[in-house]
């Protein structure tokens, strides 16, 4: 196959998958914004969006790693053991009120070590992805670009993300709350943001995430009652 993206092969495959997705996943986007006016109607829909990303995308998986498993926060379907696919539409709640800010996560997890990563925003069509060892990268109108977390340590020049709902670290910067755990990884990662605070979320939206960042060169924390990603260079 002709490849699309700096990689190899397989990570070439899953975002040909993904791309076959996001162009259904566009149009329903279209269409939830004419649900606006019943919040509940416009919830239902993006439900069965949802179930139908798992089931398209699937069949072109098996296309990539026919015995692999796969994990969403729905579905978890056992396969040969060693491999796995993670996925996930992260910002759904954007994506129901008719706000673009939204993207699909996926990652390929070997004996349990997370190998490849992509997080793709549909609507603008930026793709950000890491190969494990190899480096993160953010791809484009055609383009690929290597990224890095950013070199900021001062307090009142952070811009620090957050999914929470509790009490949040006292920072002199910039507090963003987006709605979107995959693609604040990915700003981490991209050094568009700092840091990215958050709950705890289902592990299938943050997987392809967690290893943006540390390709990235930043560092991510997911064992304790948080989720903390920084560049690295900050404590909080």
């Amino acid at each position: 196959m002709d490849l699309l993206i700096k990689g190899s092969t397989e990570l070439n495959k899953m975002f040909a998958a993904l791309q076959n997705t996001a162009s259904g996943l566009r149009h329903d986007f279209g269409e939830v914004e004419n649900l606006q006016q019943s919040l509940h109607g416009a919830r239902d829909f993006v439900a069965k969006a949802s179930a139908r990303i798992e089931e398209s995308i699937l069949s072109d998986l098996q296309l990539v790693r026919p015995s692999a498993g796969l994990l969403t926060p729905d579905v978890s379907k056992s396969g040969d053991g060693r491999d796995e696919f993670v996925l996930a539409l992260s910002g759904a709640a954007n994506f129901v009120r008719g706000n673009p800010h939204f993207a699909i996560s996926l990652a390929l997890r070997t004996n349990g070590e997370t190998k490849i990563a992509l997080v793709y925003s549909p609507i603008d069509e930026r793709l950000y992805y890491a190969e494990s060892g190899v480096g993160a990268f953010v791809y484009s109108a055609y383009h690929s670009e290597k990224i890095h977390v950013s070199n900021l340590t001062e307090s009142a020049d952070l811009t620090i993300g957050y999914n929470t709902t509790g009490m949040r670290p006292v920072i002199s910067g910039s507090a963003r709350e987006t709605g979107c755990p995959a693609l604040d990884l990915a700003w981490v990662a991209a050094g568009k943001m700092d840091a990215f605070v958050s709950d705890p979320v289902d592990y299938a939206e943050i997987a392809a995430g967690e290893l943006l960042v540390r390709e990235a060169g930043g560092k991510i924390s997911l064992d304790g009652a948080d989720i903390i990603a920084t560049n690295g260079k900050v404590e909080l």
